[in-house]
């Protein structure tokens, strides 16, 4: 009996198993999804924070699974103990078919995988379990809610509010290495052992993981037995290319044929004749190989104004037709609005037939060409000038005034130190002031009217030269010290009788002589002397005689007491002359241009062509590359020596003739002076940048001095060292102008 209950329970047990697998395993599908969702409801519940119900779920598990397997093995050792034998068993235990040595059937096999199965769930780390970021704001930048008190919203609409952050002071003391802030979930991560070791690992240049072995032996996957492949790859090389013999024959057949004309191309297709009698023009002219079609203006559509009904806010009042008739006739409005009742009111134009045919006279006598207009505003064209206030210092009023003389002041000279000025007049005086008062120091009476003084460029030889008639004086300032004066006076007074007794060439110049009278020399001329100008070394000086012809232009030198006249041909009138301030160049100008030699090689360098009618006066840059010419017509023009022989510039600032010029040693200034009675003061920046061109910007009118006999302001000079200009009038008054 017993035998046969256990082949009855291991057929129902069969016939169990056999529903089962033959339900499609339908069931045991739902029975896993049912324990992966109480599994993930589980983790849920332990991600939320609930870890307590998560802990007691598993221990209820486990005591079920501790309670299962007892229940197993007591019904195990009961059927052994009736059997007599501890063997293999096979039967139903609580429902459950057990097999002969105690392991449970495929239900509980299936339980026991779906429970392991469940414990996988569990332990997975795939992306679904992990925690759901606090964060809600998504992909925002987080400098959006610095200033504010939350960092996104939860389901419900209410703010999520930010943690309260710990001082960087106690995170620093607490020395907690494993803590990291999540600054987008706003919360502190501790990081875990095995993430602290892969951390480690990665900054160390290691693999993450330390069972993988780099540097594993290489294995060769590729079976090379039996593989035919070829040795190389490589396409065939062009030379070892054999053309074809019959493609060649076929090829000349087909170019004889070309040119006997048994073959023939088709001719591209003939342009129509015709042409669309009321289509636009343009098409028909744009296939033409003429003129370019420009289509006739276009005339402006109709407005209120010519509405036979206007408003009455368009039509002018009375008061306003008779403005109409004092204004020219250019300037009148062409069409006056008037007001009609309606259509069959408007009388015919008058003017019709007149403006038709002047019109169609337009288009027939006067072509129309197409003119390529740029709009640009007016104001863009004009260069762009730095402001006055950044240029300064530069003189702009008149500080003093230095009154003595009884005659017009012709010219006037600074020393070196700048302390001391000189000046002559026509009242045939020679005077020294100075420059911080104002008063007269020294006073020579040479009984001529003064044409030009000028001031040795060297500080320890304080000598002026001045020229009055056929003479030329050199006077002794007396303004230096006890060895400077000792060698003045040597030099004036050294080989004077046996400079007058040379029988040379030299001597038909000009004659040295001692001057008893004012304490100096005095050299002759044999015509009338119009301007002196030092050399920078002070030795030497040239003297300019404008009716002197080919004797016009003379250079002294003081120490041998020797005169030299210049080695060129005048082309003609002289007018003035300078040294170059660092080179061995001469500057000659005449009444039309200024040229250029160098006295080392005598030869001519460079011809300046002013365009004037009478050059006036010349003034070098302290550079020696830049040159001002004033002119009689009230122009000056910039010359640009290393750009072009033309004027690189060319001012009309005066109404008169322009007297002088003068630029200033250290500040980049100039001057002009005009019989007009002004000054005018000039920025002029010379830059290093050869790509550059010279700045001039003009900075200041500077009047004061009155007109007299149709004469202005006849000199102008800048001091040495400091902004300042100073000016002589026919006024017979200095003035001093100071920044």
């Amino acid at each position: 009996m017993k035998v046969k209950t256990k082949e009855v329970k291991m057929k129902k047990g069969t016939n169990k198993e056999s529903a089962q697998l033959d339900s499609g395993g339908n069931e045991v599908k739902k029975i896993k999804e049912v324990k992966v969702k109480k599994g993930r409801s589980e983790k849920s519940i332990q991600l939320e924070g609930g870890e307590k119900e998560a802990k007691k779920i598993k221990e209820g598990k486990v005591k079920r699974r501790s309670e299962k397997q007892a229940q197993l093995d007591s019904q195990e050792n009961e059927v052994s103990k009736k059997d007599g034998r501890s063997g293999h068993f096979e039967g139903e235990v609580d429902g459950h078919p057990v097999s002969d040595d105690g392991q449970p059937t495929f239900k509980d096999v299936e339980e026991s995988t779906s429970d392991d199965a469940h414990e996988a769930v569990e332990e997975s780390d795939s992306s679904e379990d992990e925690v759901a970021p606090r964060n809600t704001i998504g992909d925002v930048p987080l400098e959006w809610y610095e200033d504010e008190e939350h960092i996104g919203h939860d389901i419900s609409g209410k703010k999520i509010k930010k943690k309260e952050k710990q001082d960087k002071l106690a995170m620093f003391l607490e020395k907690n290495w494993s803590r990291i802030y999540d600054e987008y979930n706003d919360e502190v991560v501790e990081l875990r052992k095995g993430e602290i070791q892969l951390i480690s690992r990665l900054l160390g240049g290691n693999t993450p993981h330390a069972e993988l072995n780099p540097y594993e032996p290489y294995v060769d996957w590729f079976k090379w037995e039996d593989a035919g492949h070829p040795l190389s790859n490589a396409p065939e090389p062009k030379r070892r290319f054999i053309p074809s013999k019959w493609e060649r024959k076929k090829i000349v057949q087909l170019v004889r044929a070309i040119r006997e004309g048994r073959i023939k191309f088709d001719k591209p297709a003939e342009e129509k004749k015709f042409y669309h009698l009321w289509g636009d023009d343009s098409i028909s002219m744009e296939k033409t190989r003429g003129l370019p079609y420009i289509p006739p203006p276009k005339p402006m559509l109709p407005g209120h104004e010519e509405s036979y009904n206007p408003s009455l806010e368009y039509i002018p009042t009375q008061e306003e037709m008779n403005s109409y008739q004092l204004l020219p006739e250019e300037d009148r409005p062409k069409f006056i609005p008037q007001r009609f009742p309606s259509l069959r009111r408007i009388p015919a134009y008058e003017l019709a037939l007149r403006e038709q045919f002047e019109r169609s006279m337009d288009l027939y006598l006067c072509p129309r060409v197409r003119k390529k207009r740029i709009n640009i505003d007016p104001e863009v064209l004009k260069p762009k000038l730095p402001s006055r206030k950044d240029l300064k210092p530069y003189p702009v009023t008149c500080y003093i005034e230095y009154k003595g003389h009884k005659g017009a002041v012709t010219s006037i000279t600074t020393d070196a130190s700048g302390q001391w000025v000189a000046s002559g007049s026509t009242d045939g005086t020679v005077r020294i002031w100075e420059v911080g008062t104002g008063r007269c120091v020294r006073m020579w009476e040479v009984g001529a009217a003064v044409q030009h003084v000028a001031w040795n460029p060297l500080l320890q030889l304080p000598i002026l030269a001045v020229s009055l008639g056929h003479d030329v004086l050199i006077l002794d300032t007396r303004l230096g010290s006890e060895e400077e004066e000792k060698n003045i006076q040597e030099l004036l007074h050294a080989n004077a009788a046996s400079a007058t007794d040379d029988s040379d060439k030299t001597s038909s110049f000009a004659t040295w002589l001692p001057d008893d009278v004012h304490g100096g020399l005095r050299l002759t001329h044999f015509k009338t002397v119009s301007s002196v100008e030092w050399h920078r070394k002070g030795d030497y000086f040239s003297t300019v005689m404008p009716a002197g012809e080919s004797k016009a232009i003379m250079i002294h030198q003081l120490s041998k007491k020797v005169t030299q006249r210049i080695p060129f041909k005048l082309h003609g009138l002289p007018v003035s002359s300078a040294f170059h301030p660092t080179r061995s160049v001469f500057f000659i100008s005449t009444k039309k241009n200024i040229r250029v030699y160098d006295l080392l090689k005598q030869k001519l360098i460079k011809k300046l062509e002013t365009g004037f009618r009478e050059v006036s006066s010349i003034a070098i840059h302290p550079g020696g590359d830049n040159v001002i010419v004033g002119s009689r017509e009230g122009k000056f023009c910039w010359f640009d020596m290393d750009l072009s022989s033309q004027p690189h510039k060319v001012h009309r600032c005066h109404s008169k003739d322009i007297t002088g010029v003068a630029f200033h040693r250290s500040y980049p200034l100039f001057a002009t002076c005009s019989d007009d009675c002004t000054a005018y003061v000039f920025h002029g920046m010379v830059y290093s940048d050869l790509n550059k061109n010279p700045l001039v910007v003009p900075l200041e009118i500077l009047r004061g001095h009155s007109s007299f006999n149709g004469r202005g302001v006849l000199d102008c000079k800048f001091h040495p060292r400091q902004p300042w200009l100073f000016t002589a009038g026919a006024d017979s008054v200095i003035k001093l102008y100071c920044h």
